[in-house]
């Protein structure tokens, strides 16, 4: 069941919010959205979802136009959070899963399992504003997977959780991809994406800048990062041709290097300088790509 947009724009008045893109996502992947605060990732959200219609191009699922009748086949975390504070969090479950088409019996055992798993078995009967804002947003994740989806669209899902729950976050969306789940999802942690997704888009301005495999993409891309830590000053690398950039750290500096054989000539250039802690080659991230391609910082 792949997800394809064909030439889709959403126009408000004379604003583009999002100019004719077309992209396909591969079923039972993870595919990652980026782009800066409206770049248009939740409008193409919205219009997967057939939340609001665009006013070009189509979305389709298996060939198919995406309605209130798939809505049991479909789940949605959006990035504005939007539980009833006052009612448990069973109450807010049941209610929601019944709305994707579950039955109340196979709902609770559902429920207990996913709380178990993020390790909140107690909040069963606690009301969601007695919770914490990460433990809601646990509920709000539980609530958009708890009836097993074939798609799956997370806007933001990490934003606002510490470490080890973004962790646990994290294998749960990797589970799901695993058993058969098509996972859309954006954020504006690069590390994240690069972790996650095999396929990504970034946009900007409505526009796709970088779309394909994160294999091909990174290949594609030449150039390379390499991280040199020395116990001398290393401001003269600079000058050496194919060094593209300088990036000071505390510990040493990180190059940006037009190909692998450049390396070697830094590498010529250290020689009898002193002791040399690290000599690291490394892929280009996905920032540097976001950099080279959208002309800003992403992060």
């Amino acid at each position: 069941m792949s997800l394809k947009l064909e030439d889709v724009t959403k126009k408000y008045g004379t604003f583009t919010a999002v100019d004719h893109l077309s992209l396909e996502i591969p079923e039972k992947q993870i595919f990652g959205f980026l782009g800066a605060n409206g770049a248009g990732k939740t409008t193409t959200f919205r219009m997967i979802l057939g939340l609001i219609d665009p006013t070009d191009g189509q979305v389709t699922w298996n060939g198919e136009t995406i309605d209130y009748s798939k809505s049991n086949q479909i789940g949605y975390l959006p990035e504005e959070r939007g539980l009833y504070l006052k009612l448990k969090v069973s109450e807010q479950i049941i209610y929601l899963a019944r709305l994707r088409g579950m039955k109340k019996n196979d709902i609770i055992p559902a429920l207990k399992k996913w709380l178990e798993r993020f390790k909140v078995p107690e909040y069963l009967d606690k009301k969601v504003e007695e919770l914490s804002k990460g433990n809601q947003q646990k509920i709000q994740f539980i609530s958009a997977v708890i009836h097993n989806p074939k798609l799956l669209i997370l806007d933001e899902p990490f934003t606002g959780l510490d470490p080890v729950n973004v962790e646990m976050l994290k294998e749960a969306v990797v589970d799901l991809a695993n058993s058969g789940t098509s996972i859309v999802f954006s954020s504006h942690q690069m590390a994240h994406v690069e972790e996650l997704c095999e396929h990504l888009c970034i946009m900007q301005h409505g526009k796709p800048v970088v779309h394909g495999a994160l294999k091909e993409i990174k290949r594609s891309f030449g150039k390379k990062n390499l991280f040199v830590h020395a116990d001398f000053d290393l401001d003269f690398l600079k000058d050496i041709p194919g060094v593209v950039a300088i990036k000071k750290y505390t510990e040493g500096c990180k190059l940006q290097i037009e190909s692998e054989a450049i390396s070697q000539k830094v590498l010529q250039a250290l020689h009898d300088k002193g002791f040399i802690r690290r000599f690291e080659l490394e892929e280009p991230s996905l920032n540097d790509i976001f950099i080279e391609k959208a002309g800003e910082s992403y992060e």
